[in-house]
Order: structure tokens, then C-alpha cells, then sequence
């Protein structure tokens, strides 16, 4: 094996270093309806070894050229394509041509949530979406209604996707150890998923209610200039937290309704 890569702080990385974590990990997707994936940040490809292990295309993208590197010269594997790039920045277009495709990984915590919104953008294309976050994220992307933890992430995500938190993972099995635990979660795309409103419309009033998520969704989302009509719905003495996914897309829809 070529020479260790050294975790950078400013890049959020930790390396994973326990391989039956890894393989867990890897074997936490399904593969059903594609044979292609994305893994993001692969580091020196712990995680790596197990999907070029399946039936698979596997794309390793990162945007650290020691872990390029590393990865070129320990991993020349027929199945293995490894794309030096941010995916934040990346034109998911590129991949795979168009078929479909999953994304896994062990997340630089500092851009998790950001991979989340990116990978909603291009929800058509992605199956399937599992990995590693800071346990608070994970556990906040799967929550439900009725808790503190639920908020835009959640509502958002499984809006498209069923979402399930897998297992915890201590710190004790990285290098270097973050400061938190870490949790590994699952997200399979609705049969259906399409919804009954606006998509631009849903995100808007989802981030509008929680930006004040103590207060009323009648006065949180004054900006929609409501009518008395619609301001007499019970719906509109809630606060946010307390609405289902299915709640915020009739929400939704009564507003697009009652701005015609």
C-alpha cells in the first residue's frame, strides 16, 4: 500500500478505520434498480474496497488530491472510475450517462447537508442514497413529526424519500476522532415520487415555517399574504413541527389555491 494520507481539518475529514464498519456501510445498499455508484469522499478507500467488491460501476469522487492519489495507485480495479472533483460544484449530468445510479459515503461533515439538497436536486437519477453523518443530522434527516430534531431537513428529504437511521458509530473507529458520534442512514426513493404541488412552492414554505418554527404557521408565514378565508383553516394554528410531510404538501397546496 502506497504511503497514508493525512486527515485535513479543513476539508472535515476523518478516515474511517474499521473495515467491518466499512463493510457495513457498503452493504447497506439494496443495488435493486441500478448498478452504478457514486461514493463521496472515499479517502484511502475503506469503504472503497467493499463496493468494487459488487456487481457495480463505482465513481469514487474527491476533492483531496493525496486521497487521488492514494486511490489511483492501491485501487486500479476494471470496475473502479476515480473522478478528482467537488460534488457540490460537480455537473451530476456526467455521471453514468443517464442511467440511474446510488450515492454512498462517509461524509465531510461540514458539506453533509449540502450533499443532502444536491442529491434532492437529481432525485430523478438517484434510487437510492446511504451514509455516514454526524449522529444529529442522521437522526434529524429520519425524524418525524412532533419532535424538536424535525425541521426542513426532514421534511424536505422525505417529501421524495423513505428515510431510516441504520446504526451508530463511535469515534473511537476514526482518524482522527471527531468530537461527536456518527450515524449511517438510508434513504430509498418513493415509488411515487412525485407530488401533488409546486416543488419550488413546498421548499419555500417549509423554509419559511421553520425559520420561526416557535411561532404559528398563521403568523410564520405572513409573507404569503394570506387571505381571512384561508387564515381561518386550523391548519394555520399549528406550528411547524407538528405537521407530517403529507400535511406540508396540502399546505401547500392551499396556498398555491389561494394566491390564484
Amino acid at each position: 500500500m502506497g504511503k497514508e494520507v493525512r486527515a485535513k481539518k479543513h476539508l472535515g475529514q476523518h478516515f474511517l478505520k474499521d473495515e467491518t464498519i466499512a463493510e457495513k456501510i457498503g452493504n447497506t445498499l439494496s443495488l435493486e434498480d441500478y448498478k452504478n455508484i457514486l461514493e463521496i469522499g472515499p479517502g484511502m478507500g475503506v469503504l472503497t474496497k467493499y463496493l468494487i467488491e459488487k456487481d457495480v460501476e463505482v465513481i469514487a469522487m474527491d476533492l483531496d488530491k493525496d486521497s487521488i492519489s492514494y486511490l489511483e495507485e492501491n485501487y486500479p480495479n476494471k470496475n473502479l472510475k476515480i473522478v478528482e472533483a467537488d460534488f457540490l460544484k460537480y455537473d451530476i449530468s456526467k455521471l453514468f450517462g443517464d442511467e440511474q445510479f446510488a450515492i454512498t459515503g462517509n461524509f465531510p461533515y461540514n458539506i453533509s447537508t449540502q450533499i443532502v439538497f444536491k442529491m434532492l436536486e437529481w432525485k430523478e437519477r438517484i434510487p437510492e442514497f446511504t451514509g455516514m453523518f454526524q449522529k444529529e443530522v442522521a437522526q434529524r434527516i429520519c425524524e418525524k413529526e412532533g419532535s424538536k430534531a424535525y425541521g426542513i431537513l426532514s421534511v424536505l428529504t422525505q417529501a421524495f424519500y423513505d428515510a431510516e437511521y441504520l446504526f451508530t458509530v463511535p469515534p473511537s473507529v476514526f482518524n482522527p476522532p471527531p468530537k461527536v458520534d456518527s450515524g449511517v442512514l438510508r434513504l430509498r426513493r418513493k415509488e411515487n415520487f412525485t407530488i401533488a404541488c409546486d416543488e419550488k412552492m413546498l421548499y419555500k414554505v417549509v423554509k419559511t415555517a421553520f425559520q420561526q418554527r416557535r411561532k404559528t404557521l398563521r403568523n410564520s408565514l405572513k409573507s404569503f399574504n394570506l387571505s381571512d378565508k384561508i387564515k381561518e383553516d386550523t391548519i394555520f394554528g399549528q406550528r411547524p413541527e407538528q405537521l407530517s410531510v403529507s400535511q406540508f404538501i396540502a399546505l401547500t397546496q392551499k396556498l398555491e389555491t389561494d394566491a390564484i
